[in-house]
């Protein structure tokens, strides 16, 4: 397989006001509206000549937030630092970081809509 095996990644939200300013404030990122999708999208910042997946925040009728099984790992330079600003993003912090042998570190987070994410770092 010549590419990563995850090509995209939607995390589903209630409130998008909501939810980008919870991102946008953890990972100090800004997000970007994507028009013509039929739904509300709003991208991370993408950079197709490089490793890793692109995604959105994705808010459709129907399809809640919170509660699902799949867990999307944002890469850091010390996953602590942005564990730190969840709560004053309107998240909170499901695990502190912690170690994960030779493959470094994670903090598992809850967003401002209840989806668990994880913050990766090898520091």
């Amino acid at each position: 397989m010549p590419h990563n095996p995850v090509g995209w990644f939607e995390i589903y939200v209630q409130d998008m006001a909501r939810a980008r300013a919870f991102y946008e404030a953890v990972l100090e990122i800004r997000l970007e509206q994507l028009p013509g999708t039929g739904v509300e999208m709003w991208a991370f910042p993408m950079l197709p000549e490089t490793a890793g997946a692109p995604g959105a925040l994705v808010r459709f009728e129907g399809m809640p937030s919170g509660g699902n099984s799949t867990v999307v790992y944002f890469v850091c330079a010390d996953c602590a630092v942005p564990a730190a600003r969840v709560a004053a993003a309107g998240g909170s912090v499901f695990k502190e970081k912690f170690a994960i042998g030779p493959y470094g570190f994670i903090a598992l987070v809850k967003d401002s809509e209840g989806n668990l994410i994880g913050l990766h770092s090898m520091q």
